[in-house]
């Protein structure tokens, strides 16, 4: 079992290495850990973001642990030599098109959500991002027009099997789930939306047994405030998913509580190739100060062992023992504790 660590800058140095001390701390057998440069790190140490060796060495790994990439002092670089280019060309290169983000309120943390107790309370879901296609990788520029005025423009486009296999994977979902799924889309205005929709709809025909609705994104943003609780699985275009998982993690109380999955269709010995990250950035301006909340890359480490390696129970393991130390107030500075870095993967690590 060979994971690929790929810490990358800022904070993610700091969480990585603790979710790989609760790895270790399972003295799981066969386990194998390398690790690589990738962001800013590795445009320093090698010129690139995502050298060469980091891609192969991901290649052939069984799953990725990831950390975050992004450094304000590299913004100033073209875009493809950016730190955000290494995760964006891992999922392209590796074709990793399904983002898997679980937000469920942990028993406690109702107080931290912005929302009132009784509405967090509602939350137990999973956004099903598509992350290969949309204004992500389309054709972009900035141009001047003949009359001197600058347009920048994006192109937003998905094609029938770009849809059709994200919402396998969430009609699947939402079968092991609760049996329903919420398409999110702007059909109202956007031909690639219409097409989304279309799709949907036609790949919803194999899955008799889950219900099917549909809701416009502005909605959907809208009720993930008022009425959490209607859902249960969500599919939505890469742009739009980006921007509500975002939105979930604020109600149930941080966004360094959600972890996330990157799947493609590739099995290996052990279960499905994936990168397994957390959604916050690199926050470079706490890095180094043992402020980061490591919960959601331990997290996401979970999602690793369940998905890519088939070790359910101790993926179960690790999420019992964030959700006891949540519970018995272990918390960070985000959430208005005093824990810092390392005290918080300790938490973890008595509990497993």
């Amino acid at each position: 079992m060979k994971i690929a660590v790929l810490p990358g800058d800022g904070i993610g140095q700091e969480v990585t290495q603790e979710a790989v001390r609760v790895l270790e701390a399972l003295d799981l057998p066969g386990l194998s850990l390398e690790w690589a440069d990738v962001g800013a790190t590795a445009y320093r140490a090698h010129g690139h973001p995502l050298p060469p060796a980091t891609l192969e060495l991901a290649r052939g790994a069984d799953a990725i642990l990831f950390g975050a990439v992004g450094d304000f002092d590299c913004d100033h670089l073209e875009r493809h030599l950016r730190p955000e280019q290494a995760i964006l060309g891992l999922r392209s290169e590796l074709t990793l098109f399904a983002n898997l983000r679980p937000a469920t309120l942990f028993d406690g943390l109702e107080g931290m959500s912005a929302l009132r107790p009784e509405i967090a309370r509602q939350i137990d879901l999973v956004i099903v991002r598509e992350l290969n296609g949309d204004v992500y990788f389309g054709d972009k520029a900035i141009e001047t027009l003949p009359d001197g005025e600058r347009r920048g423009w994006d192109m937003m486009s998905y094609t029938e099997s770009e849809v059709r296999r994200i919402a396998h994977v969430a009609f699947r979902a939402a079968r092991g789930r609760k049996e329903r799924l919420c398409s999110v889309d702007k059909a109202n205005v956007l031909e690639t939306s219409q097409l989304w929709r279309d799709v949907v709809i036609e790949v919803a025909k194999e899955y008799p047994d889950v219900t099917l609705d549909h809701m416009y994104v502005d909605n959907a943003a809208m009720q993930l405030v008022k009425n959490p609780g209607q859902f249960d699985v969500v599919v939505t275009g890469n742009l739009f998913g980006d921007i509500l998982s975002d939105q979930a993690s604020m109600c149930v109380g941080s966004i360094g509580l959600l972890a996330s999955a990157a799947l493609g269709e590739r099995q290996t010995e052990y279960g499905t190739f994936g990168l397994y990250e957390p959604i916050h950035g690199s926050a470079p301006d706490i890095a180094g100060q043992d402020k980061a909340n490591p919960m959601a890359t331990i997290l996401s480490a979970a999602m690793l062992l369940r998905h890519s390696l088939g070790l359910v129970d101790q993926a179960d393991c690790i999420e019992a023992a964030v959700s006891g130390a949540l519970a018995d107030g272990v918390l960070g500075l985000d959430l208005g504790g005093e824990a810092g870095t390392r005290e918080i993967g300790d938490a973890v690590i008595s509990r497993l």
